[in-house]
């Protein structure tokens, strides 16, 4: 059975490896998602990379839950979880926009 309590103390002691790699890994993958999405490639690929995107996002939101849970309120957390919901946001519209898009396009 998965023990969140484990889990969440892995996430704490490796925060700085765990932040090395999301930060980068969403902003990269949520700028190829605009990109997709800006040149007009088909829906399958625009999803497809917006939900990689969006799993990082979300192990990120929950990665700085684990420091909210045990009270640290700090200028990191509160940056982390808005890029965090900024990629959410971004990945969520491109997919939205670009069903619009197609839906125009046909017309």
């Amino acid at each position: 059975m998965l023990d969140l309590n484990t889990l969440a103390e892995f996430s704490r002691t490796n925060c700085i490896g765990i932040c090395a790699f999301l930060v980068p890994a969403n902003l990269l993958t949520t700028l190829v998602t605009m990109i997709l999405t800006w040149k007009q490639r088909s829906l399958q690929q625009v999803q497809q990379v917006a939900g990689i995107a969006i799993a990082f996002a979300l192990v990120m939101v929950l990665h700085v839950y684990t420091w909210f849970a045990i009270g640290v309120v700090m200028a990191p957390t509160y940056i982390l979880l808005w890029l965090a919901v900024t990629c959410l946001f971004a990945n969520l519209g491109a997919i939205l926009l670009h069903r619009r898009f197609a839906v125009q396009n046909q017309m």
